[in-house]
């Protein structure tokens, strides 16, 4: 799954979360991926680290229910 984030140019862009190694305001934001490749996007910080712990929560819960269903 993927977060969704704005270039500086207006542009949409998707981002695998799994591949977010930091967020940092310099002030724009920059996301760091853990191949090196950096991000400067139009979404502050928090948004985008908010983001990220939606799609953690909503793995999270889907691995939840794939577990309870095989032990049934």
């Amino acid at each position: 799954m993927v977060i969704r984030v704005t270039k500086l140019n207006g542009s949409p862009i998707h981002v695998n979360a799994e591949l977010i190694e930091t967020i940092a305001s310099t002030p724009d934001t920059v996301i760091t991926l853990t191949n090196g490749t950096k991000l400067i996007v139009e979404e502050p910080e928090e948004k985008v680290v908010q983001e990220v712990i939606r799609y953690h929560r909503l793995v999270n819960r889907r691995a939840v229910i794939v577990r309870n269903w095989a032990d049934k």
